[in-house]
């Protein structure tokens, strides 16, 4: 074998470079393989890129805060320099809407008053003066573009929202992917971009490198997969789907880009907006443009990928459909007569939650099923991994005695166990892109 590595990590999205971050910064010599051109050139240059912290979980809640301190002081994070800047962090607010489908979000308040998160719960009325542009009334639950009612009110208003002060987004999530090469680099780690893994070696009964499609071999202590919508496949390289619960599958998706309406500045006033009553969110974005994406409503089918390397990378109706939804909620908004947005492909779990974890084959990792939720948490992920993985290797069973995370700023401990390949899918989840 040519080279030699402590770790091999598959991917270089925002979670790959994370992880192979945490472990440069304990010393392991890394190596993070690509097969795109460059960090962060695949799902996660296409990400939404929101930092928020409602989730279903109390558990992604709690990675969700832990991690937002991370972005907020992102230089002193990185603690290296990187010759195209650094990404930064806007704070825009989030309003997110009560109604029946989250049961009003008492559970998810409970888990932020938990964590200290700042939270003001809005009656209709004060969410009409903060934001007169907004149409309050009722339309959910959602349903698509066939059936009668679709776009129509069903009677009564909303009762009401959290308002999540501190919430935002990173306005270059490609530039943030760099940003973590370059600090990854800085202290030791490696990169190889265009390089796709064929082969899982095994050596001794254990993951011991992998072979790259142009011949080279790349030998390692440990492997861990991080490949995003690749990830189902670089599993079943290693022969380490047979014990999972959980499995990742990609899915497409579409968001959206629209011009805000005439005469609001929305790029620098307007709040992210959950709004499950539609069944999509919207936030602020570059050139008074606003971003709208699907909250995975019930009645809208999923769009499958049999194959990551070949599926429409075209628009559909589902476009229109969500931008019509957002124009339901927001007043004036028009609807372009040609798409603007991202096609992409989500790694989605079953419940939508990821699977950070060992796997039956001794020495191989994952962090997988990351998609359309984890970006904001990609600092404390890739710590999370390199706890699990030291650990196992130094010979803990982490399938038997979860390996525990300390979450400093948040006060908590990660109990890396409520990601595990071996759950069941976990009931509490939303089953859509919140977790």
């Amino acid at each position: 074998m040519k080279d030699t590595y402590d770790a091999v990590v598959v991917g270089a999205g925002v979670i790959g470079a994370s992880v192979g971050l945490a472990l440069a910064r304990r010393g392991w010599r890394t190596l993070n393989l690509d097969r795109n051109a460059a960090a962060g050139a695949g799902s996660s240059g296409s990400t939404s890129a929101i930092v928020r912290f409602h989730y279903s979980t109390a558990e992604g809640c709690a990675m969700a805060r832990e991690s937002y301190y991370h972005w907020l002081d992102w230089p002193r994070f990185l603690g290296a320099d990187d010759e195209l800047g650094l990404a930064k962090y806007v704070n825009t607010g989030c309003l997110v809407f009560k109604h029946e489908g989250n049961d009003h979000l008492s559970r998810v308040a409970q888990a932020l008053d938990e964590l200290r998160v700042p939270c003001e719960r809005l009656t209709t009325s004060d969410v009409e003066r903060q934001f007169p542009w907004l149409d309050l009334r009722a339309f959910g639950p959602p349903t698509t573009p066939d059936d009668d009612r679709f776009g129509e009110p069903t009677g009564g208003v909303l009762p009401g929202a959290l308002y999540l002060p501190e919430s935002g987004y990173v306005d270059d999530a490609v530039l943030a992917c760099h940003n973590l090469q370059r600090a990854c680099e800085a202290h030791g780690g490696r990169f190889r971009f265009g390089a796709e893994v064929v082969e899982v070696i095994r050596d001794g009964g254990r993951a011991a490198g992998v072979r790259l499609a142009d011949g080279d071999r790349v030998s390692s202590r440990v492997v861990i997969n991080a490949a995003g919508p690749h990830s189902g496949a670089v599993n079943r390289l290693a022969a380490a789907l047979d014990d999972m619960n959980v499995r990742t599958r990609p899915l497409k998706q579409e968001v959206c880009y629209v011009p805000a309406p005439s005469g609001i500045d929305y790029e620098r006033t307007a709040p992210l907006v959950s709004d499950g009553d539609t069944g999509c969110y919207f936030r602020p974005a570059v050139g008074n443009q606003i971003l709208v994406g699907s909250e995975e409503p019930d009645c809208d089918p999923l769009d499958w990928a049999a194959d990551p390397d070949d599926y429409n990378t075209g628009f559909t109706d589902q476009w229109r459909t969500q931008v019509v939804r957002a124009a339901q909620r927001i007043r004036n908004l028009g609807i372009p007569a040609r798409p603007a947005g991202v096609v992409d492909l989500y790694d989605v779990t079953e419940d939508w939650i990821p699977i950070y974890d060992n796997s039956r084959l001794p020495g191989f990792y994952m962090a997988v099923g990351t998609s359309g939720n984890q970006f904001k948490n990609a600092p404390v992920v890739g710590r999370l991994m390199a706890e699990i993985v030291e650990q196992v290797e130094a010979g803990r069973d982490h399938d038997r005695d979860p390996v525990q995370v300390p979450l400093p700023y948040v006060r908590r401990t990660c109990n890396a166990g409520f990601f595990s390949r071996l759950r069941s899918a976990n009931p509490e989840s939303s089953f859509t892109v919140l977790g």
